[in-house]
């Protein structure tokens, strides 16, 4: 049998490196993907001529509000996705419909609500992030744009989501793949041969985004589909709302802790380094996050894999997937290290031109990642307490890294270190966090060490909730 037609019960048999690479290519290649859709905006807004500086830095402080944006969306998406896994396991397609029409509704006002407040107030927004009259105008540009498309964002990532949760993978990622190639052709257009600047970059992403979700709109419409739009289309259920949104609560969370941790980044940065090392970070930032999202992919790969084996009880299975699943993450971003310690400048030149730019990012690039190297396996541990239903654990690594140590450190160091000491707080809380990573997987594996396939696994302390 072809692994791609693979039931699920093949999960408890078939070989790990083989379910690995089935279950975690898609999830490599579509969040690839995504981090290279973000990666093409800035390679070209950096090389805009005289300004492409500024430009950069403007893009870098509009990331905690970009941030916070998608933080709504998975407050709605995550929740969504949840329930319609579960209905149509059930069959239940009317009632996921349903979920279907709610995803559309609750984005929609969302999406507008935000939209309408945070236009309102751009400017002051956008200062507090850590704008100054120098790379304002860039931000302002390229934000109103964005904002504007906010609707198109949420909705074309919600769906595609839900199209993956449906049972139709290829196509979620085809759409992503879309996104990124056609986003490549029309940058450069709308930025250089338009002479649109910043904003043609913008315009070019949200253009992507309505193409995709176009498709999307019209694939979730046809009746032949098991899942598609009821009638009327616009349906607001409270129970089925209250559902998604206790589940999507947990991302939310995260993904704003996120937010909060790049806010206050930009304004160390913009204290201590000026507008330049606030346009490094968000170079470093963008390097950093191709490799972060190829562990992604494989956290994705992991989930179906150690949830359906410890639901099993094949704790040896478990123990394995996650040992192989480190041992590809820590390549991953060993990688990323190397290219941090022995090529920065020629990594961070793809994306200006600017040689005190150039400088201050390598700087950057260099002394953030130093420890870098085994931070993959602080990422696949998080991913692998979510998948045994030990959310808890999963949601303390998360948090800790970025609450509790990354930002007492960014700033505490500066006092001494000025703007290295931004830098410095990266890898500090990347030690800290690998350090309680394996303190918890430690524990975890002396206790199933103790347990004997097919035994029961209350003596953890935690089951599949």
């Amino acid at each position: 049998m072809a692994l791609a037609g693979a039931a699920p019960t093949e999960l408890g048999t078939e070989k790990i490196g083989k379910l690995l690479k089935m279950y975690a290519v898609p999830g490599i290649i579509a969040q690839t993907a995504a981090s290279l859709y973000n990666m093409v905006d800035s390679i070209y807004i950096g090389h805009i001529k005289d300004v492409g500086s500024y430009a950069i830095s403007g893009l870098a402080v509009t990331f905690p509000l970009m941030n916070l944006s998608a933080a709504l969306g998975t407050l709605v998406g995550v929740g969504a996705m949840t329930l319609i896994s579960v209905l149509l396991g059930q069959k239940n397609y009317s009632t996921a419909a349903k979920v279907l029409s709610n995803v559309l509704t609750l984005n929609v006002v969302i999406s507008i609500l935000f939209t309408a407040v945070t236009l309102l107030f751009l400017d002051p927004i956008l200062y507090f992030f850590g704008a100054s009259d120098n790379t304002i105008p860039f931000a302002r540009k390229y934000m109103t744009i964005i904002l504007l498309g906010n609707v198109i964002t949420h909705l074309y990532f919600g769906f595609n989501g839900i199209i993956r949760s449906a049972g139709n993978p290829k196509l979620a990622m085809n759409l992503t793949l879309f996104t990124v190639v056609s986003n490549a052709i029309l940058d450069p257009i709308f930025i250089f041969v338009l002479d649109l600047g910043i904003q043609g970059a913008a315009l070019a992403t949200v253009l992507c985004q309505t193409m995709a979700l176009s498709y999307s709109m019209r694939y979730l419409s046809r009746k032949d589909n098991f899942l598609h739009f009821p009638r009327p289309l616009f349906q607001l259920d409270w129970r089925i709302a209250k559902q998604s949104l206790a589940i999507g609560i947990g991302p939310f969370l995260m993904n704003s802790a996120s937010c909060l941790v790049a806010l206050f980044i930009n304004q160390q940065l913009r204290k201590y380094g000026g507008d330049l090392a606030i346009g490094a970070y968000g170079i470093v930032n963008r390097i950093t996050m191709l490799f972060a999202m190829i562990c992604m992919g494989f956290n994705q790969g992991l989930q179906p894999i150690a949830g359906y084996n410890y639901g099993a009880r094949q704790y040896s299975r478990v123990k394995e997937i996650f040992i192989l699943t480190a041992k590809w993450e820590v390549l991953v971003t060993t990688v990323c290290f190397l290219v941090s310690e022995l090529i920065p400048e020629q990594a961070v030149s793809l994306f200006t031109n600017d040689p005190e730019l150039i400088r201050f990012s390598a700087h950057g690039l260099r002394v953030m990642n130093v420890a870098f190297a085994l931070v993959g396996f602080g990422m696949v541990s998080g991913n692998f307490f979510q998948c045994l239903g030990m959310v808890r654990k999963s949601i303390f690594l998360s948090l800790t890294r970025q609450l509790i140590f990354l930002l007492p450190l960014v700033y505490t160091l500066p006092i001494w270190f000025e703007e290295k000491g931004v830098w410095m707080s990266f890898p500090i809380s990347d030690a800290l966090n690998i350090l309680i990573s394996a303190i918890l997987i430690i524990d975890i594996f002396r206790k199933f060490n103790k347990l004997n396939d097919g035994d029961d696994p209350s003596t953890l302390g935690s089951t599949i909730s």
